[in-house]
């Protein structure tokens, strides 16, 4: 197999994190439509994020917001977005690049993206190694999509990533069991990548 020289995962990736930027810009401008609600998982460390250092000492490495009732003054650009949301009853403003988002889940139609962050040389080393994923589509109608918990009160401040990782490990082990069912099936780019 010859080296993928035009890098169709970067380009997959930078096309889906289109999707987030168009929907996060609808939803600045006119509102969340009907039932539909967001977790955005982000790297807290990544460049261009700015969060309080208040949320950087309780999230050093990820977090995740909840975009439905209680938030305010969402702006999107090309770039990222800005968004009020409250932690612990005290009001906080964060600026979120798109290319520090993890995940972006809507469970209310269980579509859900997953993406690579980009990281120094040396963790993407380590990352080879592991054979982590790049990028995870779940579209309606995935017999595997599993629903994340509905948030607490005050959970429009966030849970981490890795609360969640443990649910995520079974759903994926749930999904290898669920191959003979029909729906979509998810694959890792790296399955593409000479190594």
């Amino acid at each position: 197999m010859s080296e993928d020289l035009i890098r169709y995962d970067i380009l997959a990736q930078d096309a889906l994190r289109g999707v987030v930027k168009t929907v996060l810009t609808e939803v600045a401008r006119t509102g969340l439509p009907g039932e539909h609600h967001f977790y955005i998982t982000f790297n807290t460390q990544a460049p261009g994020v700015r969060i309080s250092p208040r949320l950087l000492e309780k999230y050093p490495d990820d977090m995740t917001i909840v975009l439905q009732h209680q938030f305010w003054d969402l702006q999107a650009n090309d770039q990222a977005i800005e968004i009020g949301l409250s932690f612990d009853g005290i009001p906080e403003k964060l600026y979120i690049p798109y290319t520090s988002i993890i995940t972006f889940i809507d469970p209310s139609v269980h579509f859900s993206l997953q993406f690579e962050i980009e990281m120094d040389d040396e963790d993407e080393d380590l990352d080879d190694e592991e054979g982590d994923e790049i990028l995870t589509v779940m579209a309606p109608g995935d017999e595997a999509f599993t629903m994340p918990e509905e948030p607490e009160e005050e959970a429009s401040g966030g849970k981490t990533a890795s609360e969640k990782g443990k649910k995520k490990a079974d759903s994926a082990d749930k999904s290898k069991a669920d191959k003979s069912k029909e729906g979509a099936e998810v694959v890792s780019l790296d399955a593409f990548r000479k190594k």
